[in-house]
């Protein structure tokens, strides 16, 4: 083994977005790892709930094997140390719930059709420094403005850090700015094919939080983290090719240089909508993010370089032409939200749906559209489950085990008495 590779850190992708795994010896790195399958039935709260589908609550809660193979190792951003994400199996195969193995799955239904996705993304996450009480107040950048660079956005370098720590693992980072919000950044990651893109996403979302721990820093990418401020968001730039590496979305004999197919997908991504902001807005918070006028994918709509609507077309042609899908944020399991996305968008093509009218409102104060999402976590569930297209083609198990632990968490919210209602109520009751 070369000196610099002292280690091995296997991750993989949970239910929660979370990065679970383990370090391993470069000696024995080739030998894989196990994990308790009861892990799928917790919550962010570390609490189990019961017989959650994949957790095999009854069976004593065995192994299950994160596996992988050694070519596909890359570096990582701790000294001596690389990376590898994960698949999951057990006795009998795959994990039916493994959000790698449905962005697989949604792949190979892709390439059956005779086509590969490719996937750029771009992530919106807030910075926080100890508030010197126990919690976190966001990072003062009295600065800072939209699309700014430099110590005046970020005076700690910590975006600097980030930058050099992608350059060392090998994620590609395209871009990087403060947001409208302070202290509020956007990353994009340059296109790959979909796993590969996916998987990248992953990483960073780990790296970018663990770089900013060493800066004392929180970055979160949850939907909503503060209520006077803007949402985070994660944008899925969608395209497809051909077995020839055709870009197909592109069309340069139609009216508006987009494909027959690309609007079918457009179509299916909207028809699934309700039922898809179950899997990419899968917390309480992102329904405060999801409101009208936010410019935060709540319509069932698309436009032309419109960020109003859900879907947007952006204007690049060729081999850039793409379909940005706009409804998740950041505490999405990005796997999973892009696998249920392409399984939406696949659903609109093989049913040869029909693409509505182009969103013409403004997005603020004028608006064409009348569907949106739920109005919360619960209601959206409801949608997804009652989604039984979307269902099947994501993986029926997959559902039903994040249905059982997201309406556990819906339950929770539901009992428990919040800051607000302190603060809005005590002083006078």
């Amino acid at each position: 083994m070369s000196e610099e590779f002292n280690r091995l850190r296997v991750l993989w992708p949970d239910h929660l977005g979370l990065a679970r795994g383990k370090y391993v010896p470069a000696k024995y790195a080739a030998n894989g790892v196990r994990h308790c399958t009861g892990l799928w039935a917790l919550g962010y709260d570390r609490q189990m709930t019961p017989e959650t589908p994949g957790a095999h609550w009854n069976d004593g809660l065995p192994d299950l094997d994160a596996t992988y193979s050694l070519d596909a190792m890359r570096p990582g951003w701790e000294p001596g140390t690389k990376v590898v994400v994960a698949d999951l199996s057990d006795h009998a195969g795959p994990i039916g719930v493994s959000p790698r193995g449905a962005l697989r799955r949604a792949i190979a239904d892709w390439e059956a059709l005779g086509f590969r996705p490719y996937v750029g993304m771009e992530f919106e996450a807030y910075l926080f420094t100890p508030d010197g009480q126990g919690g976190w107040q966001p990072l003062d950048t009295p600065g800072a403005y939209v699309y700014g660079t430099g110590p005046a956005v970020d005076p700690h370098g910590l975006i600097d850090a980030i930058w050099e720590a992608c350059e060392g693992a090998d994620i590609p980072l395209e871009s990087v700015n403060s947001e409208y919000d302070t202290p509020q950044f956007e990353f994009t990651l340059h296109y790959s094919d979909a796993l590969r893109a996916a998987d990248e996403g992953f990483l960073f979302k780990v790296l970018a939080r663990e770089v900013a721990h060493r800066f004392g820093l929180l970055m979160t990418f949850m939907g909503k983290p503060m209520s006077d401020r803007g949402g985070s968001g994660l944008h899925f730039n969608i395209s497809l090719q051909d077995s020839d590496a055709n870009n197909v979305i592109n069309d340069a004999a139609s009216d508006d240089g987009i494909s027959q197919l690309g609007k079918q997908m457009v179509a299916g991504m909207l028809a699934h909508h309700q039922a898809l902001a179950g899997v990419c807005a899968p917390t309480v918070n992102a329904y405060k993010r999801l409101r009208p006028a936010s410019l935060s994918g709540y319509w069932a709509n698309w436009g032309y370089d419109h960020r109003g609507a859900t879907v947007r077309i952006p204007p690049e042609r060729g081999v850039g032409a793409r379909l940005e899908h706009r409804l998740s944020d950041g505490a999405a399991v990005v796997h999973t939200a892009l696998a249920a996305v392409l399984q939406a968008a696949r659903l609109g093509h093989v049913n040869q749906l029909e693409i509505g009218a182009v969103e013409t409102g403004n997005g603020m104060d004028t608006i064409d559209a009348t569907v949106g999402v739920p109005a919360n976590l619960s209601a959206a569930l409801d949608a997804l489950e009652a989604d039984t297209e979307l269902v099947t083609a994501l993986g029926a198990e997959l559902v039903s085990q994040h249905l059982s632990v997201k309406r556990a968490e819906w339950e929770r919210f539901q009992s428990a008495t919040t800051d607000w209602e302190i603060r809005e109520y005590m002083p006078f009751l």
